[in-house]
């Protein structure tokens, strides 16, 4: 198979696909294209390590230039794609150019949702965290004594938390919902991460979110909340949610549901068109979700390679996360969508825990707080298909490994 393929986005899925074609012996036309001037890099790296200094641009790259050069890979960075001609099987440029495919790739990624213009969201020194050039924008920020403000008590607004903590700033975070933490993790998860903020003089604020933004010259320099309190802030930083890079799919008539709509292979419902990563929805377990994670995005780009060269592999995600703040290592496998009962398992390090999800008695997933024994068998259970009885879960005496 020498046939031209296209892979629109620069991210973790667009380099795993890659990867994955030339390491099965793909030797046709590649070409990658990325709105990012930037070769592709690690995303999650950026609200932790980059921010802080300690990961160099190079190091933050997921392949270096010679790999693109060695592996015959026609890089177009900093250009957009404007149209799909599906008929054709043809993409247009923003720079005019046609090019034409035999397999194409949508690994377009997500957009963090950004407050309204209308309440301040367009002020100067409100940012939000997604790409290089987010933290770029806003590094310069992050001095001692200085006041932020966060909008969102998800995962993205907790981690860029501890990070401002750790320099010295005064933080707040605000969340709209009763607790931080509520889409994504149970009230015990929730209740662990409160303390470990507070204890590091973070104010957390529940139930409570921006009536507006209020600006001097242009920059933000108040917040008025829905609790009547209003702050005075140097800047604030929004993490309240993404949506999938879907629009491109749209206008070429594309099923869009929740994200780019893909079967188990990752095909969408043009089968020359393939979708990978943030961006793309599929069916687990009776819903269509999306996963926002480096390994769904690896496993799927690398399922739609197989696909693409005929190797007839469905995918199953065993998923997996994680979140680093502070010392604690947050380390998920599974989803917990639709649990109804967590128990909670002391770790064998001092201040170790684990949430362990239930439905009804079917385990589904665990979130392992610096335990790393109970989210490697945690994982490998759940990998295995087989559940482990609460009781057992919640006895530090079991020896999980029986159940794997």
């Amino acid at each position: 198979m020498s046939d031209p393929i296209i892979v629109i986005g620069a991210g973790q899925a667009a380099t795993s696909f890659i990867a994955k074609l030339r390491s099965e012996g793909y030797d046709g036309p590649i070409t990658l294209i990325g709105e990012e001037k930037q070769l592709p890099y690690q995303r999650p790296p950026l609200s932790k390590k980059y921010l802080l200094g300690e990961m160099p641009l190079a190091r933050l790259l997921l392949r270096p230039a010679s790999w693109y050069e060695d592996n015959h890979v026609d890089l177009k960075l900093g250009t957009r794609v404007t149209a799909i001609n599906r008929s054709q099987c043809s993409v247009t440029l923003d720079t005019q150019e046609t090019l034409t495919y035999s397999k194409l790739l949508l690994a377009t990624g997500s957009t963090p949702h950004q407050l309204p213009a209308t309440i301040g969201g367009t002020l100067t020194g409100v940012y939000t965290l997604r790409g290089l050039a987010d933290v770029d924008h806003m590094q310069h920020e992050f001095v001692k004594g200085r006041r932020l403000l966060i909008i969102g008590g998800g995962y993205i607004g907790l981690e860029a938390a501890a990070v401002a903590a750790g320099l010295g700033l005064q933080v707040t975070v605000v969340e709209l919902a009763p607790r931080i933490l509520q889409r994504v993790a149970s009230p015990a998860t929730a209740d662990y991460f409160r303390a470990l903020h507070q204890s590091h003089q973070v104010t957390i604020l529940e139930s409570t979110g921006i009536e507006s933004l209020e600006g001097s010259d242009g920059r933000v320099t108040k917040a008025h909340l829905t609790n009547g309190e209003t702050l005075d802030t140097d800047f604030v930083i929004t993490g309240i949610g993404v949506a999938p890079n879907a629009q491109l799919a749209a206008e070429a008539s594309l099923e869009v549901q929740n994200g780019i709509a893909v079967n188990l292979h990752c095909q969408s419902s043009d089968p020359n068109i393939y979708s990978a990563g943030d961006c793309a929805s599929f069916d687990y377990q009776g819903q269509r979700i999306r996963l926002e994670s480096v390994q769904n995005a690896v496993d799927q780009a690398e399922n739609a390679a197989l696909h693409v060269l005929g190797q007839d592999i469905s995918y199953h995600p065993n998923p997996w996360f994680w979140s680093d703040q502070y010392q604690t290592k947050l380390q998920i496998a599974g989803l917990n969508t639709g649990y109804t009962d967590t128990v909670t398992r002391p770790g064998k390090r001092e201040g170790a825990i684990s949430i362990w999800y239930y439905h009804d008695d079917t385990l589904l997933a665990v979130d392992a707080l610096n335990d790393p024994i109970a989210y490697t068998m945690g994982r490998k259970i759940l990998g295995a298909g087989n559940s482990l009885p609460k009781t057992a879960a919640a006895d530090p005496s079991v020896q999980l490994k029986d159940f794997i």
